[in-house]
């Protein structure tokens, strides 16, 4: 059966410092939740409280309709999945599976034929016999998830389990735990610093900043949608432009005020006239993506929405270029074509998606539209 989780205004203190703030996250049953952030966020000591490794200091944690809050680990029906793999080197393959099992007084019969599921699950019949060292980094890792599956746990838990592994590899692990997701089924929290793998695997992102949750939605509510100027700027990559700007009145409304080596313009956002008529004559940030600033075609050349931009800066990354422009003394990426770029001290006509752009007071860091 499939359990979600529950987190009810966590709260942990080690001596003076706050780690946790008073955490409230709730997920489905089967649902996977990503706890992302930057270093020293809290993302780990929340993931240890749902485990069972920290108590917390107030607070409750269920899983399912049970609440563990003060029950050890092992009565959790948790398995966890570490970054550093905690694999017996003196053990073969087979026995790092079935070691969990055997403590728990599986019959034999039972442990072999869960260890063959397992390898089987993972594509790795053919090493059960060998030790770890034996093993690459890609390998370890999915003997050590293979151990947390024989458990067939009521939530998985991921700590930063990519980060040892090189970019090729963590690519296609990423995709591996995605398969294993679908076809288990099973409630997973997965703690990562990467918002790409944030983005790719999760159900549910909770974005975290100081021991607080800035944001929790699905991915591309939080994309699309960031409620404040730290989830903005951490979730994509490149992350997003935020350039400061006056909001004038534009023929169709309300614009804004921007000034590039080429020239001067106002890019109008009708759509978020309303919103921004108590901002006029003053400055915010504009948030914009570098995917909605891209070169202009034959049509978009006159609509209003295109402008000459002089480029300072072009990186090709093979599908697409980013070019480097400034607007209002402040440096911008756009993403554009690979045949559409333009070599450094061009022009370059650019087309905006104002439709897109999210607006936000520099003083709160609040979005405001």
């Amino acid at each position: 059966m499939n359990h979600g989780l529950k987190i009810q205004d966590v709260r942990k203190r080690f001596s003076a410092t706050h780690v946790l703030k008073g955490i409230d996250i709730e997920i489905e049953p089967g649902q996977f939740l990503i706890l992302v952030g930057p270093s020293g966020c809290g993302k780990s000591t929340l993931l240890n409280t749902i485990a069972g490794l920290e108590q917390v200091t107030s607070g409750k944690i269920f899983i399912g309709e049970r609440e563990v809050t003060q029950l050890s680990p092992k009565d959790r029906d948790i398995a966890m999945v570490f970054q550093s793999y905690a694999l017996y080197p003196n053990m073969s393959i087979r026995k790092n599976i079935s070691f969990g099992l055997e403590i728990r007084r599986v019959a034999k019969s039972e442990q072999q034929a869960i260890v063959d599921r397992v390898a089987k699950m993972l594509q790795i019949e053919h090493l059960l016999d060998r030790k770890p060292a034996q093993l690459s980094g890609g390998q370890r890792q999915r003997v050590a998830m293979g151990r947390a599956l024989a458990r067939d746990p009521a939530v998985f838990l991921f700590d930063e389990p990519l980060s040892n592994l090189d970019a090729k590899l963590r690519v296609e692990m990423r995709t591996e735990i995605k398969e294993l997701h679908q076809r288990t089924g099973t409630t997973i929290v997965y703690v990562t610093h990467d918002q790409i793998e944030a983005m790719t695997l999760a159900d549910r992102i909770a974005v975290m900043r100081e021991g607080e949750v800035q944001q929790f939605g699905s991915p591309q509510e939080v994309y699309d949608n960031p409620g404040n100027l730290f989830v903005a700027g951490f979730m994509g990559s490149p992350s997003m432009n935020f350039i400061p700007a006056t909001v004038v009145r534009s023929d169709n409304g309300v614009g804004l005020e921007l000034t590039n080596p080429a020239g001067s313009f106002v890019l109008p956002v009708p759509e978020r006239a309303e919103e921004l008529s108590g901002w006029l004559d003053r400055k915010l940030l504009l948030g914009i993506r570098p995917e909605q600033i891209t070169q202009a075609s034959g049509e978009q050349a006159g609509s209003g929405h295109a402008f000459p931009c002089k480029v300072e800066i072009i990186e090709p990354t093979g599908p697409d270029t980013l070019v480097f422009i400034k607007l209002n003394d402040t440096k911008v990426v756009c993403r554009v074509h690979p045949g559409a770029g333009a070599r450094p001290g061009e022009t370059m006509e650019l087309a905006f998606d104002g439709s897109k752009a999210v607006f936000f007071d520099p003083e709160s860091e609040r979005r405001v539209a």
